[in-house]
């Protein structure tokens, strides 16, 4: 196998997406910090309780360009 910065850089990326393909489809090898699921958990109680269902993408996205 040639050295990475041998690699042209669509191998590289190819490369790339091969692996991260083959970490999630383990995702039970990967251990989850119980403070993060804390943490989703409360995000996940404050969505469901809040009755916003937020904004359409592209308003969202418009608003982000327009503060930028």
């Amino acid at each position: 196998m040639p050295k990475l910065n041998e690699m042209p850089v669509e191998e590289r990326l190819k490369l790339v997406q091969d692996l991260w393909d083959s970490i999630a489809a383990d995702t039970g090898a990967i251990p989850v910090d119980p403070g993060h699921v804390d943490v989703v958990r409360e995000r996940l109680t404050r969505y469901r309780s809040d009755g916003s269902r937020g904004e359409p993408v592209r308003t969202a996205v418009e608003s982000i360009r327009n503060s930028l």
